[in-house]
Order: structure tokens, then sequence, then C-alpha cells
């Protein structure tokens, strides 16, 4: 069985979230970390737990969920993984750093690319990649059908939505994103958002005011 651990991270409060298993490999979703006190957090953790990092995977590339990419890459000698249409984000990552205050050297070469339908693995544990553009191109979402949870990045939130005037947004791209891979999960699914608090598909099929 998948245990979750959620760190909230940097001033944009992103949800990072650490899943091991019985086997104490564990898998890392989008490193926000930046200030030396998150890091020393996140480490404190995997070793106190006697976990082993073997993966890494960004549900985007917006620069709030990387920020600790270079970290990981260094303390733990695991590389990113992601969809590749989020690579462009990079393009300009120095620069939407230093707009928000951030130094920021960059993220590490990817160590595989993530296409809709792909299994990752870690420990006795899998989950599936469900391909979500619409709040950015590239945005994937992480579903376990067996422990009943998807991680969905910053595609659906509780009560909400991700934003979609930012470059790559479209709207309609994430209505069908939601429609059609997340709202079609069974209703008990617990979701675990990029930002803000756990929900589930039912309570945002009827609840939600943003998809009708």
């Amino acid at each position: 069985m998948i245990q979750i651990k959620r760190f909230i991270f940097n001033t944009f409060q992103v949800n990072t979230y650490l899943l091991f298993d019985e086997t104490r490999q564990c898998l890392l979703v989008d490193a926000a970390c930046y200030e030396p006190e998150e890091k020393n957090e996140l480490t404190r953790f995997i070793e106190k737990q006697n976990l082993t990092l073997v993966r890494y995977i960004n549900t985007h590339c917006h620069i709030d969920h990387v920020l600790g990419s270079g970290f990981i890459a260094d303390s733990f000698n695991v590389f990113p993984e992601y969809h590749p249409s989020g690579e462009p984000f990079f393009l300009t990552v120095k620069e939407i750093a230093l707009s928000f205050g951030y130094q920021f050297e960059g993220v590490p070469p990817a160590k595989g690319y993530l296409a809709d339908g792909d299994e990752v693995s870690f420990g006795n544990s899998a989950l599936k990649v469900l391909y979500t553009p619409g709040h950015a191109e590239g945005s994937i979402c992480l579903y376990s059908e067996k422990d009943g949870f998807v991680i969905t990045g910053d595609v659906l939130f509780k009560d909400t939505i991700g934003r979609t005037d930012l470059p790559s947004g479209d709207f309609g791209l994430l209505m069908q994103s939601i429609k059609t891979k997340l709202f079609t999960l069974p209703d008990e699914t617990l979701v675990y958002p990029g930002h803000g608090p756990e929900t589930t598909i039912g309570y945002e099929k009827i609840n939600n005011p943003f998809i009708r």
C-alpha cells in the first residue's frame, strides 16, 4: 500500500508529495523545496523513515513546481521525469524565477519522458500517467487505481481548477482533460492537488463551480 507524505513548499505554497510503500522505496512528485529549511525538512523525513528515493516526477514544468529539481539531482542523484511537451518552459526558467525573486540555475537534464498511459513504478507500487493539458502544456496526473487516489498537479483543486491565462493555457482543453481523464475515475477517488487541501472526484463533480 502506498503511503503519502505532503510537504508545502515555497511562497507559492506548492504541495510536494513523497510516496512510499513497504519496500521503503519512494517517489517524489513536484520538488518545490527552495529555502534551506525546506530542503532539510524533506531530507530529514527521507532519512528518518529509512527511505530510498528512486524516482522524481514533475506534474508540469511551471517554475513553482521545479524549484527543488537541482537539489534533488545533487543530493540523491535522481533526475526529473516529465511529459516532453513541458520542456519549452525551461527555456525561460531563469528569467521567470528572477521575476518572482528566486535565484535559480535551471533544471537538470531529464532522466526520461512520460506519455499518456505510461506506468510509473517504484517498490511494489505503480501509478498510471494521465495526460491532462489545459493549465499548461505537458501537464500530467498520476493515478493509483489500487489505492484509490490521483495526484492532479494544477489541473484540478478543491472547488476550483487550474488557471488558464498563462502560456499554453487553454480553458476548453482543460475542461476536456478534467471531464475525460479525471471525471471518469471512481467518485471515491481521493484527489491530491498541487496546491491546497485534498478532495474527491465525486465532490468535485457535484460542487466545483467551474465544471458544468
